[in-house]
């Protein structure tokens, strides 16, 4: 690849004022997910600080962020200096390159990535450069949306949308009860878990600690979750398991793994402080053991069908190798 080939950071340059008419296509989007593909690079912060400011006018009045456009409506957007207002540089050359071959999977609609653990879904409070914002960089020509999250701290397949009515199907497949997305995780847990197959169906509720950090818990008044965990080998006397989940909860299989008293190894919020201390002297497990390994569904009303695989990373092979 020569210097030319490879992805370059896009320059930083002064927007002037853009009326811009909404798409027929982009009917339904929120307001702060529109301008996001307006402003690209732009902090969540800043859009948020220009729509409160009413800088931000949607048929000339003001508008909250959470406003759900209709197509042909227009949209006022603001000159905007990212780097006058506090933006960050753009990704380094070096991140670009390695979420470039980040992408296993690439059509009209969708672009997917195997996302390295560390790497954010977004950018927000601390975190400069999420995966939407890096790949927006690289695809700069591109309107990509984000389909779904996956914690930070998660390897594996996230889906970007390249045209709103995939992302609509895709939001709609999300929300259908038993899966209109079948989702398969690879994990390392702790301990020996029994044969067979072991549903958790139990309630998760996401309560705010002191600093704004969120922290789930099983509790009776939150929402309706179901996990399948299947042991697909033993070794060391710890579990290594396949998870399929039905419903799609924040950080709903590190919760349940903890409720059953096996949590995920390398989980420094809900594991075992003690037992991830082995797991990072004994196999050099340094991160969480918890990867988005396949994903299956279907477009265009069922009639395009999608079968999505991201291989586990060399480090969780060779902690794997190592028990």
């Amino acid at each position: 690849m020569t210097d030319s080939d490879k992805p370059q950071a896009p320059p930083a340059a002064k927007s002037s004022v853009r009326m811009i008419k909404v798409p027929e296509d982009r009917a339904g989007q929120r307001l702060d997910n529109f301008l996001l593909g307006q402003l690209k690079g732009a902090p969540r912060s800043l859009v948020y600080k220009l729509v409160r400011s009413g800088q931000v006018r949607v048929n000339g009045g003001r508008a909250k962020a959470d406003r759900k456009l209709d197509g042909g409506e227009e949209v006022r957007i603001p000159p905007v200096n990212l780097n006058e207002l506090g933006d960050k540089a753009p990704p380094p050359s070096s991140f670009l390159q390695r979420m470039e071959e980040a992408i296993v999977f690439e059509d009209a609609k969708l672009l997917v990535i195997n996302k390295p653990t560390g790497v954010a879904s977004h950018g927000g409070s601390g975190i400069s450069h999420g995966a939407i914002e890096t790949m927006r960089a690289l695809r700069p020509n591109m309107n990509l949306e984000l389909v779904h999250r996956l914690d930070r701290d998660t390897s594996g397949l996230l889906i970007l949308a390249k045209k709103r009515s995939a992302l609509v199907e895709l939001q709609a497949l999300l929300r259908e009860d038993h899966g209109g997305i079948q989702k398969r995780y690879l994990t390392l847990l702790a301990g020996r878990m029994p044969d067979g197959v072991m549903s958790v169906d139990a309630p998760l509720h996401v309560g705010l600690r002191q600093g704004g950090e969120r922290h789930v818990q099983v509790n009776a008044i939150g929402k309706p979750s179901l996990s399948h965990f299947k042991v697909l080998e033993r070794r060391g006397g710890q579990s290594y398991c396949e998870v399929r989940i039905e419903t799609g909860r924040t950080h709903q299989i590190r919760v349940h793994a903890q409720h059953i008293g096996h949590p995920v190894a390398g989980d420094d919020k809900y594991g075992d402080p003690a037992v991830n201390k082995r797991f990072r002297e004994q196999i050099g497990l340094k991160r969480l053991f918890l990867h988005a390994a396949s994903l299956e569904f279907a477009l265009d009303g069922g009639k395009t069908p999608y079968v999505l695989n991201a291989p586990l990373s060399p480090d969780l092979v060779e902690a794997m190798n190592r028990l």
